[in-house]
């Protein structure tokens, strides 16, 4: 790959992860939940002094540690740089956060509307990651990493992940709250349609030949 091919592969992969930040931070901004790759550090922000940003960096620092920890020796050296991942993303949830703090929907359709818009950001951010192909995500790399040590499909372990990740929010939400905060039909929602719209993108990259914008 030539310097230049790879300087645009990196500018995608940054704006991808600018848009994952600030789609997630849409959802929550809809009151009705947060997506499920969220769910665990915006109720860990909600219960402890930190920003959602930090804790999202600190958790997805914990699916990098895991991902290492399956892998062992055969891990990439490259990947190590999901760490810096970690960090944009963090800091761009937070910035999401900032940049859409004047988005106060005042009735249900309008919260409806803001996860839809949400969701559909989210998920252009998650394909302009997965079509940079450069470094990958750590939640992303963690499933990856799961689903070829059990030899299971990608998607089911996904699926499995992500239901996790929700019942752990739950978990942690009862014990501070006592009741279940930042999980509601926002988080469902978003779960569904986030893959239906990353498949929408998917098919238009294929059929107007977008790929050729990579080339080197």
């Amino acid at each position: 790959m030539s310097s230049a091919g790879l300087a645009k592969r990196c500018i995608i992969l940054l704006c991808g992860l600018f848009l994952m930040g600030l789609g997630i931070s849409l959802v929550v901004r809809s009151t009705l939940g947060t997506s499920p790759i969220s769910s665990v550090p915006y109720v860990l922000s909600l219960a402890f002094p930190l920003t959602f940003g930090e804790f999202t960096f600190l958790i997805t620092l914990i699916f990098f540690i895991a991902e290492i920890a399956i892998i062992g020796k055969d891990f990439p050296r490259p990947q190590y740089f999901q760490i810096l991942i970690a960090l944009l993303l963090g800091t761009f949830v937070d910035v999401g956060m900032f940049l859409s703090a004047g988005v106060q929907p005042g009735i249900y359709p309008e919260q409806i509307a803001i996860v839809f818009l949400g969701s559909a950001v989210l998920a252009l951010g998650i394909f302009l990651q997965i079509t940079a192909n450069v470094i990958l995500n750590p939640g992303e790399g963690l499933v990856r990493a799961i689903a070829e040590k059990t030899h299971k499909r990608f998607g089911i372990i996904k699926v499995m992940f992500d239901t996790s990740l929700v019942a752990g929010a739950a978990v942690i939400s009862f014990a501070a709250f006592g009741t279940i905060e930042g999980l509601r039909e926002g988080t469902v929602i978003s779960a569904v349609l986030v893959g239906y719209i990353i498949l929408g993108f998917a098919l238009c990259y294929t059929r107007y030949d977008l790929g050729r914008f990579l080339s080197d």
